[in-house]
């Protein structure tokens, strides 16, 4: 069906888990970070125009950091749900077996490599 066997397919579905695991715990540090960077100090004085810009780029950073980190759990759960209905490992786009040297280094992958290739062919 998508050309794992059953220690390969525990294997990457674990990696998955753990991988999951991680990302929510950095998610919930980004978002602690976050509410921490916009809380302002009870003692502060007026900040200078360049503590104020820090500031607001030390912010920004910090939200991109969580966005990033947002997206990459979705992609992550999106891979661990296809094992649920069984689809784990085959392509998104021909349905033919992603292949477990693939998986095995991008275990959230979607498409086979040859699709993969054809799509960022199509992006340029």
């Amino acid at each position: 069906m998508n050309g794992l066997d059953d220690q390969q397919w525990q294997a990457l579905q674990m990696r998955l888990a753990r991988a999951c695991d991680t990302l929510r715990s950095q998610l919930a540090d980004d978002l602690d970070r976050s509410t921490d960077l916009r809380t302002p100090l009870r003692h502060e004085t007026l900040a200078s125009p360049a503590d104020a810009a820090s500031q607001r780029t030390l912010n920004a950073l910090v939200h991109e950091a969580a966005t990033h980190t947002a997206r990459q759990l979705d992609i992550v759960r999106h891979a661990l749900a296809k094992f649920e209905d069984g689809s784990y490992g085959l392509c998104e786009s021909c349905g033919e077996d992603i292949g477990y040297s693939r998986l095995n280094a991008r275990p959230e992958a979607r498409f086979c490599i040859k699709c993969q290739t054809r799509l960022e062919g199509a992006r340029r």
